[in-house]
């Protein structure tokens, strides 16, 4: 019976993969880091509001080092007021204590809260911004590159499965005590109860954490964690094109690794060949730029004119297409050796055209 459960796994699985494309997943034994399963890991991706991984971890280094505490109440600005929805709207004298602000941008991902806290915890966004890239690179995040604290659209602010994986870990190894606020699927504000966007927190047997994302570039993304017979797993899906299939991607994933599928090799065996262990193993496939899922997950609202993420794309073609191509030299005399003179017509024009 448990051998057929796990056949049906690795079907849903197939079925899953199959849904979502090219879809960066990975899982990983939280207790030493080993990754059980890795597709596209190195791909990167926009990170959402998993950039707020990065937030809560300088804000926990921050109580830990004396810079503040839990006991401190975190100050609203012009600039958090700005932010976009999702937010808490707070007025503009409003503060905060500090563990409902940590509890505002894990469970809420208030992304007016990340701006809170980013100031908080550095004066100033600008300077927070620098914090978590230097945190990054110490870190070992080689494929990330931070904008903003919280998430919101920004063309540069990129990341990969495995870095966010990473990162997951050393929150869960260095700062164990605030694995509570990661597994609380909703908190009382005031009057109001607000819930966690992570739905495996109330319905995924062990879940406990960590945090989902979602812009229209970056579709629907998420860290999950849970824990059972005390072995815990992370799992680490991007650009998913719905809430219900985020989920569903996970659970399956997280199921499959509780259930040792890949490590097992008798289990392994049973499996369809389309999960092969081979394709676990194989190489990285690097890209240049993030899949853009906008027009996918956000078609009733997407306008490619507009949209900062299609003209940046448009544009470093638009670079890659002209980088290498000869020019001549314009002085009398002869070419540079190896330079051939080119015709116009020899000549890429671009697809996007600043100003027009």
């Amino acid at each position: 019976m448990r051998l057929f459960g796990l056949i049906l796994l690795a079907i849903a699985v197939v079925g899953l993969s199959g849904r979502a494309g090219a879809n960066p997943v990975l899982v990983m034994d939280a207790s030493d880091g080993r990754v059980l399963y890795s597709q596209d890991a190195f791909d990167p991706w926009y990170p959402a509001s998993l950039t707020k991984l990065m937030t809560a971890y300088l804000t926990f280094r921050a109580i830990r080092d004396g810079r503040t505490s839990l006991e401190a109440r975190v100050a609203n600005s012009p600039t958090a007021q700005a932010q976009p929805a999702s937010k808490l709207g707070l007025p503009t004298d409003a503060t905060l204590p500090m563990e409902t602000a940590l509890q505002a941008l894990i469970i809420k991902s208030a992304n007016d809260v990340a701006v809170m806290l980013a100031e908080h915890v550095s004066g100033s966004v600008d300077a927070f911004v620098v914090e978590m890239n230097r945190t990054a690179r110490d870190l070992g995040m080689v494929g990330t590159l931070y904008v903003n604290p919280n998430g919101l659209p920004a063309v540069g602010q990129v990341t990969t499965a495995r870095d966010l994986a990473l990162l997951a870990r050393t929150i869960i190894q260095e700062y164990p005590e605030y694995n509570e606020i990661f597994g609380m699927p909703s908190f009382r504000l005031g009057q109001q109860r607000l819930r966690s966007y992570n739905s495996l927190l109330r319905n995924f047997a062990g879940a406990d954490g960590m945090k989902t994302g979602f812009i229209c570039a970056s579709g629907y993304n998420i860290v999950a964690s849970a824990t059972r017979d005390g072995r815990r797993l992370i799992a680490v899906v991007l650009g998913a094109s719905s809430g219900n299939q985020r989920a569903e991607i996970a659970s399956t994933h997280l199921e499959l690794g509780f259930q040792n599928a890949w490590v097992n090799p008798v289990a392994a065996a049973s499996f369809s060949p389309q999960l092969s262990v081979e394709r676990f193993m194989r190489i990285p496939r690097f890209s240049t730029l993030p899949v853009h899922m906008g027009p996918v997950v956000c078609r009733g609202r997407y306008r490619a004119g507009t949209d900062p993420y299609e003209l940046d794309r448009q544009a470093r073609r638009f670079v890659a297409m002209t980088t290498d191509v000869p020019l001549p030299n314009l002085r009398p005399g002869p070419l540079p050796s190896g330079v051939a003179v080119r015709s116009l017509s020899a000549v890429p024009m671009p697809l996007f055209r600043p100003g027009i």
